[in-house]
């Protein structure tokens, strides 16, 4: 007997194979202006900057209702995208969300909850901070933000969307990773430790939602140039401040790298982010991928989650589990 997913199902009965899974989406700047958010809700933490902002900013011309969230208010980048909405008569608000504080996280979703009449459509967890040097560098002031802001900080905000997503049968969570979340670049600290649990914990998730409705996404960009660079040489410079002698004299050339990144050299487009984004909202339930690399240049992680994929069908595929992992996949 074939394998009828709620997946197949909610894509109106049609067959979704393996094509589905694997087939690359269309180029962002080919698809970007074509698609409507209308009628959406969708929370996004981390809009001070970088892909956040863009995503605030973009989705809400795209006719969602956003929830554009940030730490620390009031600052001045929470006043400009509230001045761009009224401006734009965008459906936008502004939330304070500091993803590392359980009571801004339970408020905060709470209040979008209210705004949006009920349960959040997308969560996209894009709030992350980035490190530099060896990992045995990496003190335990260091090692805690980054596991709180990386890992835990997804966490709260998913256990604070779901219970209504649950009850409403419906919802769709990006984590945003990294290449990193999958290959390894040396002295980069607890970057890829995080990022790597952030796709595991995203994936056990994607598994274990299936009879409830609710959707997964891991999308894992490549080098952009955005300001997390800034942010993680100050947060490599403090770190650095803080290293004894033998500390440095242990690894004299990578300390020296510490704090001097410069990400401005970077070319990639960070538009890229919010359209892939964007088009995978736009998919039916159903078809849309569990793991999405985005970037114009090397994938290095491609091979590595087409692998893993396959593992996991054949490992899990005929056991009780078997339904949600071939959901998943789309097999």
């Amino acid at each position: 007997m074939s394998h009828i997913s709620r997946r197949g199902l909610l894509a109106g009965g049609a067959a979704v194979g393996t094509f589905a899974a694997t087939a690359s989406l269309a180029q962002p700047d080919q698809i970007a202006a074509d698609i409507d958010l209308q009628g959406k809700n969708i929370l996004v933490t981390g809009c001070s900057s970088g892909f956040g902002r863009l995503m605030a900013e973009d989705f809400a011309r795209k006719g969602a209702t956003v929830f554009a969230t940030m730490r620390n208010m009031p600052r001045p980048e929470a006043e400009e995208l509230e001045t761009l909405a009224e401006t734009e008569g965008l459906d936008l608000h502004v939330i304070e969300i500091d993803v590392m504080s359980d009571e801004q996280v339970s408020s905060g979703v709470a209040k979008a909850e209210e705004i949006a009449g009920g349960a959040i459509d997308v969560l996209i967890n894009n709030a992350g901070i980035g490190y530099a040097g060896p990992i045995e560098l990496q003190d335990m002031q260091a090692t805690q933000l980054i596991f709180d802001t990386n890992v835990y900080g997804p966490h709260r905000m998913s256990r604070a969307a779901l219970p209504a997503m649950r009850r409403a049968k419906s919802g769709l969570i990006f984590n945003i990773s990294s290449q990193l979340g999958r290959v390894i670049v040396p002295s980069a600290g607890h970057y890829s430790p995080t990022k790597f649990a952030l796709e595991a914990m995203s994936e056990a998730m994607a598994y274990e939602l299936v009879p409830h409705g609710v959707e997964v996404c891991v999308i894992e960009p490549g080098g952009y140039p955005t300001k997390v660079w800034v942010n993680r040489n100050r947060l490599a410079n403090e770190l650095k401040e803080r290293l004894n002698f033998d500390e440095r004299a242990a690894y004299p050339q990578l300390v020296a790298r510490m704090g001097e990144e410069d990400g401005t050299r970077r070319t990639a487009d960070p538009m890229d982010v919010p359209n892939a984004i964007a088009e995978i909202i736009a998919m039916p339930p159903g078809t849309r991928p569990l793991r999405k690399a985005v970037h114009p240049g090397n994938k290095p992680q491609v091979p590595i989650n087409e692998l893993t994929a396959k593992v996991q069908v054949d490992w899990l595929g005929q056991s009780g589990f078997g339904p949600w992992i071939k959901d998943v996949h789309n097999v």
